[in-house]
C-alpha cells in the first residue's frame, strides 16, 4: 500500500518478489489475513476461493473446463451451448495478484524493491534512506514488564545515500540466507510477524517510515511417537466412561476420530458436546512456569461446576507471575443427544478444516515468551444442568503451506 501523510508529498510502495505461479514450492495464496478471531458464518471463507475466482458453474452440466488456458472469448464459446441446454453459469474477472495475500515459507529469501514517488514540481531532502528487516515478538496485549515488543531479527541496508527526491524511483532489495525461525502468528494478547520497513531521515524532521508485513509459515514433520490416546474417567459409583481417540498428533486438515464408550452409568445424561480449545500463554519466563507446573496437559471437573468449553475467551493471572492465559473456543457441538446406557459406542468424527478460525500449529514456550496449545474438552450435562467434563491436549502440526 501506499503511504502518503505527513511526508511531504512523498509515497513509499513496498513490494515483495516472487508469487505461487513462480515459486509453487514456496508461496501460496491466502484467503484472508490470519486472526484470532472466530468467525460467525464458516461459509464466507468459501466465496472467494483462490481456485473459484475465474469461473462460477451453476446447474446440471458435464463439461470439462480447461480454465487456465482460455480467454473470456473462448469461455464464452464453450459455455453458450450449456446456457441453451440450462446450464447456469457466470464469468468473473481474475483477481490483481498484487492485492492478494501470499504467504511465504521460511527458506525463502525476503526481496523486492522500493518505489519512492514524488508529486509533479515537488522536492523533498533527506538525510539516506534505509531499508529494514524485522522479526518481532509484539506483546502489547499482555504483560510485557516495560518491554512491548522484542526483535529476534533486525537488519538494516542503506538504500540511498543523502540527497534530493524529485520524480518517482525504484530501488531494489534483498535479505538473503535470513534464518526466519519463528511462524506468523496474530493472537490475542501476542503477535509475532516479520516486515519491511522503509525508513527516509530528514534533518530537524522526525523520518518517514512505511512497513509491509510479510506473513510467514513453517511446514513440519509428523512426530515419530504418535500414540492412541485412552483413558477412563469417571465418577465412582455414579459415572464410568472410557474416550479413545486414535493418535495425539495431527496436522491442520487433519480429521480426529475417536470413540466414547459408557462403562457404567447411573446419573441420567441428556446430551453430550465435544469443543475445541484454543490456550494462548503469555509472559517473560514461560517457559520456567511451565517446568515448574504451571501448565498440565489434561484437566477434569466435576458437576456444579462450569467447563472451559463454554467460555468464549477469558483471563487469569497466575499468582506472583506475569503470565497471562486467554481461553476461546473453537468449536462446539453436540454429539449425543439423550441417556446412553451401559455398553453403548459413541463415535466421535472432528475435521480439523472446518473449524471457523485459523488454527495453527501447537507453539511450545516460543523464545520463551508464550505458547499456544489445543485441547480437546468432553463435556456431559445431566438432567439438572450438572457439567461434568474432560480435557485433553492435542498435539498439532503444519504439513503444507496455507
Amino acid at each position: 500500500s501506499f503511504f502518503g501523510l505527513g511526508s511531504g508529498g512523498l509515497q513509499i510502495k513496498i513490494t515483495v518478489n516472487g508469487t505461487p505461479e513462480t515459486h509453487p514450492n514456496n508461496i501460496v495464496y491466502l484467503r484472508h489475513r490470519p486472526s484470532w478471531k472466530v468467525r460467525k458464518n464458516v461459509f464466507t471463507v468459501l466465496k472467494n476461493h483462490p481456485n473459484n475466482n475465474n469461473i462460477a458453474l451453476g446447474g446440471s452440466t458435464n463439461s470439462n473446463l480447461n480454465k487456465n488456458n482460455m480467454t473470456t472469448q473462448q469461455l464464452q464459446q464453450q459455455l453458450g451451448g450449456m446456457a441453451q441446454r440450462g446450464g447456469n453459469f457466470s464469468i468473473a474477472a481474475a483477481p490483481n495478484n498484487s492485492n492478494r495475500i501470499m504467504v511465504y515459507s521460511c527458506d525463502h529469501d525476503t526481496e523486492g524493491s522500493i518505489t519512492l514517488s514524488m508529486g509533479q514540481g515537488k522536492k523533498l531532502d533527506h538525510m539516506g534512506i534505509q531499508v529494514k528487516f524485522f522479526g518481532r515478538i509484539d506483546m502489547e496485549g499482555g504483560v510485557h514488564e516495560g518491554r512491548p515488543h522484542y526483535d529476534f531479527i533486525s537488519l538494516s541496508k542503506e538504500l540511498l545515500p543523502p540527497g534530493s527526491l524529485y520524480d518517482t524511483r525504484t530501488v531494489p532489495y534483498n535479505f538473503r540466507g535470513v534464518e526466519k525461525i519463528h511462524e506468523t502468528y496474530h493472537g490475542r494478547n501476542v503477535s509475532v510477524k516479520y516486515f519491511v520497513q522503509v525508513e527516509v531521515k530528514r534533518q530537524w524532521l522526525p523520518p518517514i517510515t512505511a512497513e509491509h508485513e510479510v506473513l510467514v509459515q513453517i511446514p513440519g514433520v509428523e512426530p515419530s511417537i504418535n500414540e492412541p490416546i485412552k483413558m477412563e474417567v469417571g465418577i465412582e459409583d455414579c459415572l464410568h466412561i472410557e474416550f479413545e481417540y486414535e493418535k495425539r498428533c495431527y496436522h491442520l486438515q487433519d480429521v480426529i476420530c475417536g470413540q466414547i464408550n459408557f462403562l457404567l452409568v447411573r446419573i441420567k445424561i441428556k446430551h453430550m458436546e465435544l469443543a475445541v480449545i484454543r490456550r494462548e500463554t503469555s509472559g517473560e519466563g514461560l517457559a520456567h512456569s511451565a517446568a515448574a507446573g504451571g501448565g498440565s496437559s489434561n484437566g477434569g471437573g466435576g458437576g456444579g461446576g462450569a467447563a472451559a468449553g463454554n467460555h468464549t475467551t477469558g483471563n487469569s493471572a497466575k499468582a506472583g507471575q506475569n503470565i497471562v492465559t486467554e481461553t476461546q473456543t473453537l468449536l462446539k457441538y453436540e454429539i449425543m443427544d439423550g441417556a446412553p446406557v451401559k455398553g453403548e459406542l459413541i463415535p466421535v468424527r472432528l475435521y480439523l478444516k472446518g473449524i471457523p478460525a485459523d488454527v495453527t500449529p501447537t507453539y511450545h514456550a516460543e523464545n520463551n515468551r508464550f505458547s499456544v496449545r489445543y485441547f480437546l474438552n468432553l463435556v456431559l450435562v445431566d438432567e439438572e444442568d450438572r457439567r461434568y467434563f474432560k480435557q485433553q491436549e492435542i498435539i498439532l502440526w503444519r504439513k503444507n503451506l496455507g
